[in-house]
């Protein structure tokens, strides 16, 4: 009796022991699932904040040699240029010098025929010859009267009044020869002569064209330039202006001349600045004695100044605008953004030089994106191409 009992019980004890096997495999089976599935969700939550996090690229900055290049738009201008004008009144007779013609100083352009003034000539002429011959005569009559006088057959007063008819006839003489010199000169003018050595730029009339005694608000007849030398004017703005001293030198390139590069030095300055532009007239030279540069031609003039050596440069698709003002975008040691404010001293361009706020050891982030803000941790992108660690310094 107690046989049976005895296996029943054990077999009791042992469906027991499975069944707790049992539930601890399938604790242990479902907690494995668990663990997997919370280090699966950490681990994509790892990865999507790593694929969030934005690569840059950085640089450092840098420092110019001892000069530094400062690129200007510039005017080139004759060394003398000058509007000739017609100083009397006529009819074209003749020219005789083109655009393009050299010219020398004294030489004669035109001709002018002028009638009207060649009969305002031939009279006043005609009464210079009777105020001469009034003029003697009212002498002769002096003289005459002197005699009588002396001899007490005329009165002092009459003879008086003859001296006094003298001197106003004498007047009279000297006016009149005053008026044919005036007449002449205007009738000299008939010939239109160049001021200087030089090249005629312009010719604005023809032959039988009606000439006009010119003004400055009238159109010149011709124009003639020296252009042996030439006169480069150039605006520096105030930032710059201090640099431009005595002495320095620039270069000219043209769209023409692509390849060549002409020498200038510096002239004068305004030594003002000017209200409207904020920037300072510089005045260079140019030697031209080969011909190759003409008035009223655009060029581009870059200055070397000197480098002061107290700042650096930065390419300006390192700048960032923000409402604290111009700042710079900087990767610490850590791989974290740091933005600086920086002041900018002056603009070449595809650079800029900082002032303040800057320094040659500090990694500086190129073309960082709008919305890269203070403290966000970011890739650095090597010079492979590829990233490195974020904690790289």
């Amino acid at each position: 009796m107690h046989e049976p009992v005895k296996l029943a019980a054990r077999d009791s004890r042992k469906l027991r022991r499975a069944g707790l096997i049992g539930i601890a495999v399938v604790v242990v089976v479902v907690g494995a699932g668990m663990m997997t599935r919370l280090f699966a969700k950490q681990e994509l939550k790892s990865w999507t904040a790593e694929q969030a996090m934005p690569t840059v690229s950085v640089l450092r900055p840098s420092v110019d040699g001892a000069q530094r290049p400062l690129s200007l738009p510039a005017s080139i201008e004759a060394w003398s240029q000058a509007p000739v004008y017609a100083r009397t009144n006529g009819y074209l007779k003749a020219w005789y010098a083109d655009i393009g013609t050299p010219v020398k100083a004294g030489q004669v352009l035109a001709e002018i025929d002028t009638p009207d003034v060649d009969l305002q000539v031939a009279a006043a002429t005609a009464n210079l010859a009777t105020a001469q011959a009034q003029l003697r005569l009212a002498e002769t009559t002096a003289q005459r009267w002197g005699r009588l006088v002396a001899q007490d057959a005329v009165s002092k007063q009459d003879a008086e009044t003859k001296r006094s008819d003298l001197a106003v006839r004498r007047a009279m003489a000297n006016a009149a020869q005053a008026d044919v010199d005036r007449l002449r000169t205007l009738q000299s003018f008939r010939r239109i002569v160049a001021p200087f050595d030089g090249v005629v730029t312009s010719r604005s009339t023809d032959i039988g064209a009606l000439i006009v005694s010119g003004t400055a608000a009238a159109r010149p007849l011709f124009t003639v330039a020296d252009a042996k030398k030439m006169r480069v004017y150039v605006h520096v703005p105030q930032n710059f202006s201090a640099d431009i001293k005595a002495g320095i030198t620039a270069t000219l390139v043209l769209p023409e001349y692509p390849d060549r590069k002409f020498q200038a030095t510096l002239l004068n300055t305004s030594q003002s600045l000017s209200d409207t532009t904020g920037s300072m007239l510089v005045q260079l030279v140019v030697d031209n004695s080969d011909g190759l540069l003409k008035p009223g031609a655009y060029t581009q003039v870059t200055f070397s100044l000197p480098n002061t050596g107290s700042s650096v440069l930065v390419p300006a698709s390192a700048l960032m605008f923000r409402p604290q003002g111009m700042t710079v975008a900087v990767v610490d040691g850590d791989g974290r953004v740091r933005l600086r404010v920086v002041k900018i001293a002056r603009d070449f361009g595809s650079k800029v030089e900082i002032a303040t706020g800057l320094s040659m050891n500090d990694r500086i982030v190129d073309s960082p994106p709008d919305a890269l803000a203070d403290g966000d941790q970011v890739h650095i992108l090597d010079s492979s191409g590829g990233q490195s660690s974020h904690a790289n310094s």
